[in-house]
């Protein structure tokens, strides 16, 4: 089982992005890892070519999650772009449709519930989220769910919280430990794989 794992550069006011720290700190020969920009389009263009090259069975992203408590695999990507602060190249569209063409939503194929419930066994706090936003993370979960529409290769979006090294940054939002994440992912990696 090859997973394409992808999270995030530093984007806003922060000099750091957990979804980025967690691909990094993640060594398998199956997985393939990546850090992404936070910029509409380039990102999702990237991810393509990414799935393109090296044809995984699977691919999981990772986006920061300011405001969360717990890993949240997401289960629903909608057909809109509607930034409230602007992404790492300036652009910040207001109202837009990701494709044209495109249904108003995609669902994750991944076991987001078996996820969940691993994560816990794990020790690690987790929850379904229904909703990615309107920012970058949830371009890249609808191009990639629209990229892969009758494949056979299981795809979605995790959100994480802020890591702990962001409490100054972050004042009085809620983070996690670095290590408790890749705990997490790597628990939902493993499920993926059995």
């Amino acid at each position: 089982m090859r997973v394409l794992l992808t999270g995030f550069e530093p984007f806003g006011n922060s000099s750091l992005n957990p979804s980025g720290e967690i691909v990094k700190a993640i060594k398998a020969d199956n997985i393939i890892g990546a850090v992404l920009p936070v910029v509409f389009g380039q990102s999702s263009e990237m991810l393509k070519d990414l799935i393109d090259l090296h044809k995984p069975d699977a691919v999981v992203c990772l986006g920061q999650g300011e405001g969360r408590h717990a890993i949240t695999p997401e289960r629903i990507a909608v057909n809109l772009d509607d930034a409230r602060i602007a992404d790492n190249a300036g652009n910040m569209p207001t109202d837009q449709l990701i494709v044209d063409s495109g249904p108003a939503a995609y669902f994750s194929t991944l076991p987001v519930k078996e996820m969940v419930n691993a994560m816990k066994s794990a020790g690690v706090p987790a929850a379904v989220s229904m909703s990615a936003g309107t920012f970058v993370c949830n371009h890249l979960f609808y191009a990639l769910q629209h990229h892969l529409v009758g494949s056979t290769v299981r795809s979605g979006f995790i959100h994480v919280p802020l890591m702990d090294q962001q409490r100054f940054e972050f004042s009085g939002l809620p983070s996690m430990p670095l290590a408790q994440m890749v705990a997490g992912v790597q628990a939902c990696l493993k499920l993926l794989s059995a």
